[in-house]
């Protein structure tokens, strides 16, 4: 996966669990992609926190 970039769009994948309210929404990227916890992560606008980068696809 291209490494993400904040303005980036992206869908939550399958990787971890989604709940159906996200499933399939676009969200954008706010962060440039830092490590938490041995993690690459990233904000998303209008969610709290970090979310795991690998859990994200972009969209074209």
């Amino acid at each position: 996966m291209d490494k993400l970039k904040i303005g980036d769009r992206v869908v939550m994948n399958d990787n971890y669990s989604v709940s159906d309210e996200n499933k399939g929404r676009i969200w954008t990227v706010r962060s440039e992609p830092y490590m938490c916890c041995g993690t690459t992560v990233v904000l998303l606008e209008e969610r709290t926190g970090a979310y795991a980068a690998d859990g994200l696809d972009k969209v074209c």
